[in-house]
């Protein structure tokens, strides 16, 4: 089949960096959880300087978010793409082998919305505390 590296490439490309992208943010926010416990708020003299510390790489766990639906959706598109491919070389093609080539077709988007649900959840949590943490500074701090 002519067409074969698509299927590969849906599958170890797209699904490998959707899966590499939620490897990231696990392991950014495990670092900004474990940095929010050691910050000692009170070694700040500035809120603004106290807001930078806290909000360090809380842009990579942002980004995923907002990219990892597209990114699934890509592999989405591929796989279809591919699926039309392969019914327009086989004319004798049965529904059922056209619905199980879309059916894989839709597990990039499947795995890129769960990348993206692990990402929003994550950097809300992460932005909670760094605002909780920045109003005890304030409190303190008057």
């Amino acid at each position: 089949m002519q067409m074969e590296w698509l299927s590969t490439a849906i599958d170890f490309g797209v699904i490998g960096v959707l899966a590499t992208l939620s490897v990231i943010v696990v392991a950014v926010a495990f670092e900004r959880h474990f940095a929010y416990r050691a910050i000692d708020i009170a070694t700040f003299t500035s809120i603004k300087a106290l807001e930078l510390e806290l909000t360090k790489r809380l842009i990579v766990i942002a980004s995923v978010a907002s990219n990892a639906p597209y990114i699934g959706l890509l592999g989405t598109v591929l796989g279809i793409m591919l699926t039309f491919y392969n019914l327009g070389l086989d004319a004798s093609a049965d529904a059922g082998k056209i619905m199980a080539g879309l059916a894989l077709a839709l597990k990039a988007t499947a795995i890129g919305l769960i990348v993206a649900l692990l990402a929003v959840v994550s950097y809300n949590i992460l932005l909670r505390r760094t605002k909780v943490l920045m109003l005890k500074w304030e409190i303190a701090n008057g």
